[in-house]
């Protein structure tokens, strides 16, 4: 299974849900759909199963610049946290 992005507005809030394995190749994807946003977004990664390095990096510079990171699965959160040390 490759990636899925479901995106779900209100207001000025969008939430976008990622589901599946979320790859380097998918970035673009998933930037074009924040740009086309409000200006309160969030990640919803629950159901995110398997990342690469340059999805981790992308992660935590979204969390930087104050995109919400929803249902974070501790071993992505771990290795955000290790990639800003």
């Amino acid at each position: 299974m490759t990636l899925k992005i479901e995106r779900y507005s209100e207001g000025p809030s969008t939430k976008i849900r990622l589901i599946g394995r979320m790859q380097a190749e998918h970035l673009a994807e998933l930037e074009q759909q924040i740009r086309g946003s409000g200006s309160k977004i969030a990640l919803d990664l629950e159901e995110v199963n398997l990342v690469d390095v340059q999805v981790v990096r992308f992660l935590g510079a979204c969390e930087a610049q104050g995109i919400t990171l929803l249902n974070c699965p501790p071993y992505i959160r771990d290795w955000i946290h290790k990639e800003r040390d």
